[in-house]
């Protein structure tokens, strides 16, 4: 059992930065790979960005590629979306993943396993 917390959202106007973190608990962060995903009002949950066990290889969906970065720090269990020069269109919910194939970049929603309680991003033109 792994249970995810988020924090770092909150309101920033147009070209601001926000750095969520995700802290995960119990064993063995390791052997799963971590993403983050997203879910505007009216739409549906949407892949953001995803890292594997050791930071090695990371996955970004391409309108967040160039601003917004995957890290994990497994001696801190956890994982962190930097996201800089944001756009209205960012505005989500922001949710945390985990899934058991640590090797793995490629998550679809139906292949994670633990998903946390999300974190609101609010981006005003």
């Amino acid at each position: 059992q792994v249970q995810l917390g988020e924090s770092g959202g909150g309101l920033v106007q147009d070209g601001a930065s926000l750095r969520l973190s995700c802290l995960a608990s119990g064993r063995s962060f390791s052997g799963y790979a971590m993403g983050w995903f997203r879910q505007a009002p009216g739409k549906e949950r949407e892949f953001v960005s995803a890292i594997d066990w050791n930071g090695g290889k990371t996955d970004d969906i391409d309108s967040v590629k160039g601003r917004f970065t995957i890290s994990r720090d497994n001696a801190k269990n956890t994982v962190t979306l930097q996201m800089n020069r944001l756009k209205p269109d960012d505005t989500a919910v922001y949710y945390c993943s985990a899934t058991m194939n640590p090797f793995t970049i490629t998550i679809r929603k139906g292949e994670v396993d633990w998903w946390g309680s999300g974190t609101l991003v609010t981006v005003s033109s």
